[in-house]
């Protein structure tokens, strides 16, 4: 096997495939990264059995074959490398890899060990444009479950119905849903999904080429430019989350995005950010009472005007929760719906496809 390839395009197709291989597997191969050329391109494979990943660039091929290496050894050797052509050649299990003025030697796994990727079987498959999927992941991901324990809620619910693509993440103290309806494709799916995987994805540059969905029955595949991912889907039922959206409300409160933000992270400094924010709202006055008390530091108070209709309220949030969803905003403006002081509070973005629900906090008398 002989190519020669430039070191800025290995290094970023290595950048995204080094992420799918094994860090602790018990099998090594696994830990490699596998190279094969077709025709004037080399293509770089990863797995950890779980998600595969696959990358084709471009490169000049002299002598065509296939061969594993180190992902993290090879990729480490490509970022250190100059900014020139790097050339690969293999012998006798062992790699060689010359650049500029540099040469590495390392040993190679064989090929033939290495799992092919997964073909699956697509049944439903859309394209979205690239930035609206990866604000869509940026909105919504940030709320999914850490704890494994309850794997499903680790993952992004993901549906497309009548044209109309909708992520929905929650780690069942707060929820974001984002809707976007420029999808093309045929076909209804529904699927959970990795949140870090999805995180991944969105974090690749942007372009105008958009990303692709495709499911199976245990699987997703997802396409980007010269990419393909496959992962497993999230095995369980989604927790029913429309039940928890109610279709009225007591209060609306329209808040300056920016204002709300500034007072909220004030009001937590006397105490953890995962203190509770009071919220104190008065129609008469058209103002929110923002407070925070810390037993033995002090408390703090801050008035935010807002428009406000329906019934004087007293709601509590967790304040990091609230940050968080500020943050995932796009809008200028954001409307609080409450129906009480015991039911979740939802921000909404309006015109945008975006909510973002609150379980409140209850407070001592």
């Amino acid at each position: 096997m002989k190519f020669s390839i430039s070191q800025a395009e290995l290094q970023s197709a290595l950048a995204v495939v080094s992420k799918g291989a094994a860090a602790h597997s018990t099998l090594p191969i696994l830990a490699g990264v596998h190279l094969h050329t077709e025709d004037d391109a080399l293509v770089l494979q990863t797995t950890d059995l779980d998600r595969s990943i696959q990358y084709r660039v471009p490169a000049l091929v002299e002598d065509p074959g296939e061969v594993v290496v180190p992902a993290k050894l090879f990729t480490d050797i490509a970022k250190s490398l100059p900014d020139a052509a790097v050339h690969f050649e293999t012998a006798d299990r062992t790699a060689t890899i010359l650049c500029d003025t540099a040469t590495f030697s390392i040993r190679t796994m064989s090929a033939e060990d290495f799992p092919g990727f997964p073909s699956i079987d697509v049944e439903q498959s859309v394209e979205i444009p690239f930035h609206e999927f990866a604000d869509m992941v940026k909105r919504v991901a940030r709320v999914v479950s850490r704890d494994e324990t309850r794997a499903i809620l680790t993952g992004v619910f993901i549906t497309v119905i009548d044209g109309q693509l909708r992520m929905v993440a929650t780690d069942s103290y707060r929820l974001a849903l984002a809707d976007n309806a420029k999808v093309t494709g045929l076909g209804e799916f529904s699927a959970t999904i990795s949140g870090a995987f999805l995180r991944e994805i969105a974090s690749l540059p942007v372009s105008e080429q958009p990303v692709t969905l495709a499911v199976s029955y245990n699987q997703i595949m997802v396409r980007y430019q010269d990419i393909v991912y496959i992962n497993r889907r999230l095995e369980g039922n989604f927790p029913n989350y429309k039940q928890l959206l109610p279709n009225a409300y007591n209060t609306r409160v329209t808040f300056n995005v920016k204002d709300l933000l500034a007072a909220v992270r004030r009001t937590s400094l006397l105490s953890n950010t995962s203190a509770p924010v009071k919220f104190d709202i008065n129609i008469a006055s058209q103002t929110a009472l923002l407070s925070a008390v810390s037993q033995d530091v002090g408390s703090v108070q801050e008035i935010v005007r807002v428009d406000a209709e329906g019934e004087d309220v007293v709601i509590a949030f967790n304040s990091a929760f609230v940050q968080d969803g500020l943050q995932a905003i796009p809008t200028e403006r954001t409307n609080l719906d409450i129906q009480n002081g015991m039911r979740p509070g939802i921000f909404r973005a309006d015109g945008e496809g975006f909510l973002y629900l609150i379980m409140p906090v209850r407070l001592s008398s």
